[in-house]
């Protein structure tokens, strides 16, 4: 009769019961590796509520405005003189603060277009932003557009870029 000969590992289990202590012990391992990032966020917990409280009255704070941009190119793609600080101040006196005389920021820019001829252009230019509330936007976009092709046509301009984007504001 064969004689059959079973190991027993030093802690004194057999194959398969080594076996089943190795995938308990594999196991346990998982659901620590898993547990652990959860357990330190909920020991940490005091610090995201306080986080979200603020967070909350931030995202409650002031009201529905849109932001608009507008670029404005100062070289002539007629071939005239480029516009000047002085010229340009003085569109914004005359086109831009009787529609919006509650505020708006002027930034000086260099920028690059590819033009209506597909040549690349680079020029000196102007960002204006102008703030106004939500419930303004029907009428304000007509007068946006109003000061865009005002500017077209007193500089012979391809265009003046606009960039909308909903916010809020506190003033």
């Amino acid at each position: 009769m064969p004689r059959i000969h079973r190991f027993t590992s030093p802690q004194g289990r057999t194959g398969p019961q080594k076996r089943t202590a190795l995938t308990t012990a594999a196991v346990a391992l998982a659901v620590l590796a898993v547990g652990t990032p959860v357990a330190y966020a909920t020991l940490g917990d005091e610090a995201p509520a306080a986080s979200r409280s603020t967070a909350s009255a931030l995202a409650t704070r002031g009201k529905a405005y849109i932001e608009t941009r507008l670029l404005f190119g100062t070289e002539r793609p007629d071939g005239g003189p480029d516009v000047t600080d002085h010229q340009f101040l003085a569109f914004i006196d005359d086109e831009v603060t009787p529609r919006f005389p509650n505020g708006l920021t002027i930034q000086d820019g260099r920028g690059q277009w590819r033009d209506s001829n597909g040549v690349i252009e680079r020029e000196r230019s102007y960002e204006l932003t102008l703030l106004y509330p939500a419930s303004e936007a029907r009428v304000r976009d007509i007068q946006i557009e109003r000061i865009r092709d005002a500017y077209e046509k007193a500089y012979a301009q391809d265009s003046v870029a606009r960039l909308e984007e909903r916010t809020t504001a506190d003033f």
